[in-house]
């Protein structure tokens, strides 16, 4: 069977900015790629100028995460439904319980999320994290939510690592600091990538700041960069394959 890999982000724009170049590889290669999309981003910037009301954003937002998540071959989005910058606040037995049940229904090789620093302090992504980490110990214990299906042991959770990735990106050392377990060669999707990207238009002020702009964008986009937060050892790092060390 194909491995499956489960990301798990707080805002619609997350999975292309972190790991969209990451997600086009495995899904050419086989993997089943699955989106956990905690809030609809309804806290955000609507773009500048605005495309859409406040009111309008949340819908505007999903619709832009949809078309990214087509570009980059995710298999399946599921949003959990929470609100933007009060993540910290959902209630953890409820976020736990909705978790648990996308792992064993999904059942990842390996599933992606923040650090826990939330790569910038940002609280969805502090929050994120935690619920992330929480739900995966709880899907590889029977005595929770029996009712979910059977228990589910992940292989591997990995976090983005913790500094920007357009810093990463264009250090060439950057394999060689702590903190980058793994570093993955995305070049032949820089493309994919940066159409999901433009996808979501309400943010594309951020896309200009921080890849647009700059005429290494095509180096910025070729490079993605994990650390192991748990998981089988690795020969070598940075390690060039998430799924290094997991059997099929």
């Amino acid at each position: 069977m194909p491995h499956t890999l489960l990301l798990s982000f707080a805002h619609p724009d997350d999975e292309s900015f972190l790991a969209g170049g990451t997600v086009c590889r495995y899904a050419a290669e086989g993997v089943r790629v699955v989106l956990s999309c905690a809030t609809r981003g309804e806290a955000g910037k609507a773009g500048d100028p605005p495309l859409c009301t406040p009111a309008e954003l949340p819908v505007v937002r999903e619709h832009e995460l949809r078309e990214a998540a087509a570009i980059l071959a995710i298999a399946a989005i599921h949003l959990l439904g929470y609100h933007d910058r009060a993540l910290d606040a959902a209630p953890p037995d409820q976020i736990r319980e909705q978790l648990v049940a996308l792992i064993r229904r999904e059942r990842p090789a390996v599933v992606l999320t923040f650090d826990p620093n939330g790569a910038n302090l940002h609280p969805d992504h502090v929050a994120i994290s935690r619920f992330t980490s929480d739900a995966v110990a709880a899907a590889a214990d029977p005595r929770w939510f029996p009712a979910l299906g059977a228990a589910h042991e992940v292989a591997r959770l990995v976090w983005v690592a913790g500094r920007h990735p357009w810093d990463l990106a264009r250090d060439p050392e950057a394999g060689a600091k702590p903190g980058v377990d793994f570093a993955i060669d995305v070049g032949r999707w820089w493309a994919q990538r940066l159409a999901a990207l433009e996808a979501h238009r309400t943010q594309r002020p951020s896309v200009q700041r921080h890849f647009l702009r700059h005429a290494d964008r095509d180096v910025l986009l070729s490079r993605e960069f994990f650390r192991q937060a748990w998981g089988p050892p690795l020969a070598v790092r940075p390690a060039e394959d998430l799924f290094e060390g997991i059997g099929s």
